[in-house]
């Protein structure tokens, strides 16, 4: 069984900055992804920013120069530093992981959410 276990949301008002940080846990073999995607109220879930199986990074556009994403592999961790935050950042953010279970079987994993709301 593999969880994924987020943390750190909150609200904040709008050019603030919050970090969010996600743990995999349970029986791991192999970690091939893992970032953030987000979803606002009736939209669509959407790319954040996420490590790839080549280890290269992907952002968003609408991110790109005031988010970053970085982990530590020894924790099974990534984290998201969100800077100069915008109300339209306001979104359930959702970890994410392509996992390979002890069990040998590779597939996504999703968290359970954590709200981010940029208010003043």
């Amino acid at each position: 069984q593999v969880q994924l276990v987020e943390s750190g949301g909150g609200l904040v008002q709008p050019g603030g900055s919050l970090t969010l940080s996600c743990a995999a846990s349970g029986s791991i073999s192999i970690i091939y992804a893992m970032g953030w995607y987000r979803q606002a109220p009736g939209k669509q879930r959407e790319l954040v920013a996420r490590f790839n199986s080549d280890g290269n990074t992907m952002y968003a556009d609408s991110v790109k120069g005031r988010f970053t994403i970085s982990r530590d592999n020894a924790k099974n961790t990534v984290y998201l530093q969100m800077n100069s935050l915008k109300p339209e950042d306001t979104a359930v953010y959702y970890c994410y992981g392509l996992i390979r279970s002890g069990l040998q079987q590779t597939r996504d994993y999703w968290g359970q959410g954590t709200q981010v709301t940029v208010s003043s």
